[in-house]
């Protein structure tokens, strides 16, 4: 069983999302291949708070910081994407999170080269080093090497990858597939594009695209297309709103902040 209880992207949902073996939907079609860095810049930050509900009472549970800088890998330009998420403290003696995402993206492909994930939630810790090698189609891991399709995406360069999707392209109800890998496994996902609204968020008013991804029943999540995430509708394509029900519950997590966007966020239509 894979868990990622407290993050994991956007595309995607941004941060929690669980899976289990197996996938309903048949393979991507490289629908994932061929794109250019379009919506986000170098040096960019982007914060988040996550709230959990109970009886429709929410809580604000912690928060999460997505930032992104330029660096070398094997002598080739990459995008470093670090995605690190924890709980208040207040909210540490229910259930401690101390989470954090990295991955390495080829500036040209958008393909990640490497992916680090180091997880302490609740006293259950992971740790797990990722290179793809994609001359060969592999993802060599701790645990051996697994074979993946040519684009395959990590659970945070999914997200990156998702804001460069020209969505002017799409009509409501089309479906982008991908894969994903993660706990040495490939996902088959899809993210399902529902259009364009306004829509009211802790930071603010926006205009925004609204999309479902796909999630395969796990521990925490439900199965089907009941996660909905919306981005800015201008060419920075900002995660703004995650919602989702969970076993117990629902999450909310919302962007409050952000720094270094590559630019001016149109979408906004009136501060809170």
């Amino acid at each position: 069983m894979k868990r990622l209880k407290f993050f994991a992207p956007l595309a995607l949902g941004l941060f929690s999302f669980s899976v289990e073996t197996g996938s309903p939907t048949p393979p991507p079609q490289d629908h994932f291949c061929g794109i250019r860095n379009v919506s986000f810049n170098v040096e960019e930050e982007v914060v988040f708070t996550v709230y959990y509900a109970v009886a429709g009472i929410y809580v604000n549970a912690g928060n999460a910081t997505f930032t992104s800088k330029l660096e070398t890998m094997n002598n080739r330009p990459v995008y470093h994407i670090s995605g690190e998420g924890k709980t208040n403290g207040s909210y540490d003696w229910i259930y401690r999170v101390r989470d954090k995402y990295e991955t390495f993206i080829d500036t040209l492909t958008m393909q990640p080269l490497k992916f680090i994930r180091n997880v302490n939630e609740g006293g259950y810790k992971k740790y797990q080093n990722v290179t793809f090698n994609k001359s060969a189609n592999t993802a060599v891991t701790t645990d051996g090497v697994y074979k993946v399709p040519s684009c395959v995406q990590d659970v945070v360069s999914s997200m990156y990858y998702a804001r460069n999707l020209d969505f002017s392209q799409l009509k409501p109800e089309d479906k982008i597939p991908f894969s994903m890998f993660l706990d040495n496994e490939v996902s088959n996902m899809y993210i399902r594009y529902m259009g364009r609204e306004e829509i009211k968020t802790k930071y603010g008013k926006f205009r925004a695209i609204k999309f479902k991804p796909l999630l395969i029943k796990g521990t925490i999540f439900e199965g089907g297309e009941k996660m909905t995430v919306w981005v800015s509708d201008d060419r920075n394509h900002v995660p703004l709103r995650v919602e989702s029900p969970i076993s117990v519950g629902s999450v909310k997590v919302d962007m409050i902040s952000y720094r270094n966007l590559r630019y001016d966020l149109t979408s906004l239509i009136e501060l809170r």
